[in-house]
């Protein structure tokens, strides 16, 4: 596998609505643990409609566009077909293990939603409850990895299913980063066509993908000394289940 430059550079060739100049390489050296692998940071990104006409899909595909650029490997999960959770038999859904195991890839993480009712959608929240928080393979598929939230709305601005997200995000032991995206009437921000026009939103989309590169960059390599807890030197993730699962 190649190893990542100290300086990542800058690849354009998808962006033609970013301001030459102003996207600065990715300083490598400044930001990774001495023993960090150094491959490529690895970003999942999730997204919470199945409308053909999806403003929450071509919003991870934009930021998708701009971790590329910024030297990342993506993938983004299309949750069509994925099972209700606790249906009898849907764990071993290939959807389900398609998600799983693109969450045991991940180092960090994208989640897009519509706000649909004040909140986000169900389609978001049955990706996430898909992710255990119980070991898959010996490794939690979320604790300790990066997260950006981002919302898109039918109407006036609101934040209220990237905050549901940020609790989420503490629940399933990820590091969620300061910055957000929120879109208002998405459907004419993208009215023409795939692509998000220059702007305050795009920028904002170019500033929170630029802040997860870093954030998963300092924390990537230094994922497990951050999570070592007392509780489970004391007593291992095992032994709780096992208690907690006596019946009296």
């Amino acid at each position: 596998m190649a190893e990542t430059p100290s300086l990542m550079p800058v690849d354009l060739d998808d962006l033609p609505e970013i301001v030459d100049g102003a996207l600065h390489p990715i300083d490598v050296d400044l930001l990774a643990a001495p023993d960090d692998p150094r491959h490529p940071p690895r970003i999942l990104l999730l997204y919470g409609s199945l409308r053909e006409v999806s403003y929450s899909r071509k919003a991870a595909e934009e930021a998708a566009r701009v971790l590329r650029a910024l030297g990342c490997e993506t993938q983004v999960f299309d949750p069509s077909g994925l099972p209700l959770v606790d249906d009898e038999g849907a764990g071993d859904h290939p959807k389900v293990q398609e998600l799983r195991s693109l969450a045991l890839w991940s180092e960090g993480m994208v989640w897009s939603s519509p706000e649909r009712h004040g909140a986000m959608t169900g389609i978001m929240k049955l990706q996430i409850d898909w992710l255990p928080l119980a070991p898959l393979g010996g490794i939690r598929p979320t604790q300790g990895k990066t997260l950006a939230v981002m919302q898109v709305c039918g109407g006036s601005q609101s934040f209220n299913a990237v905050n549901q997200m940020r609790i989420l995000g503490r629940w399933m032991r990820m590091v969620t980063i300061p910055n957000q995206s929120s879109i208002p009437k998405a459907w004419l921000e993208f009215a023409e066509g795939d692509r998000l026009p220059e702007g305050a939103y795009y920028r904002r989309i170019v500033d929170v993908m630029e802040e997860l590169v870093k954030f998963t960059w300092l924390t990537r390599g230094r994922s497990a000394y951050l999570t070592d807890r007392y509780s489970e030197r004391v007593e291992t993730v095992e032994a709780v289940h096992a208690r907690v699962s006596k019946t009296s």
